[in-house]
């Protein structure tokens, strides 16, 4: 049954491990375990943040954008533009 189909049943459940194998995903990986877990390039991780409400999405961008402005100045690198 492919994607498609299965989206309208109720219960549809795809995880990142089956989408990485179902569409060949490049940019995302998801490792089982204990220390495990799902990993994205940063804008494929706000794309699938975008279910959440647009203010606290506003606010991480903000933030993370914060953190890679204090890193830049940390490694003596100035600003970025």
């Amino acid at each position: 049954m492919g994607l498609e189909n299965r989206q309208d049943s109720g219960s549809f459940i795809l995880t990142a491990r089956q989408w990485i194998g179902k569409t060949n995903a490049r940019g995302i990986k998801a490792k089982p375990g204990r220390f495990g877990g799902t990993f994205a390039l940063k804008d494929i991780a706000f794309e699938f943040a975008s279910w959440i409400p647009v203010e606290f999405k506003l606010c991480l961008i903000r933030e993370f954008q914060r953190l890679k402005d204090e890193e830049h100045e940390t490694a003596g690198l100035g600003c970025p533009a």
